[in-house]
């Protein structure tokens, strides 16, 4: 996660509360949206960016997830998503992005 969006979800968070966020990640691999879940709420694991040590305990998804994908608009889904997901791992995304939400979110 580049440091400027590192910088908005920390204001976000500091203006509504970390309990009324939600991530939504795109990353096109399980490691990447790992990377970015980590950033969000354990910490900045690269320590260069606003949220090194800030431990947001947000809670986060990937678009692929099926809990998230049944909350969109299936139409729209399909037209915005569905193409990437057909070459994706999404067994990969998913398990990655649980073992994250296991260990750091807060706010589930």
């Amino acid at each position: 996660m580049d440091l400027e969006n590192q910088k908005r979800v920390k204001d976000f968070a500091e203006k509504f509360g970390p309990e009324n966020l939600v991530v939504v990640l795109g990353a096109a691999e399980g490691e990447a949206a790992g990377l970015a879940a980590e950033t969000v709420t354990a910490g900045d694991p690269t320590f260069a960016g606003p949220l090194t040590g800030v431990q947001l305990g947000l809670t986060v998804y990937h678009v692929c997830e099926p809990e998230l994908k049944a909350e969109f608009d299936e139409a729209v889904y399909d037209d915005q998503v569905s193409m990437m997901e057909m070459v994706l791992d999404v067994d990969d995304i998913v398990n990655e992005m649980n073992n994250i939400r296991s260990e750091y979110c807060k706010y589930l």
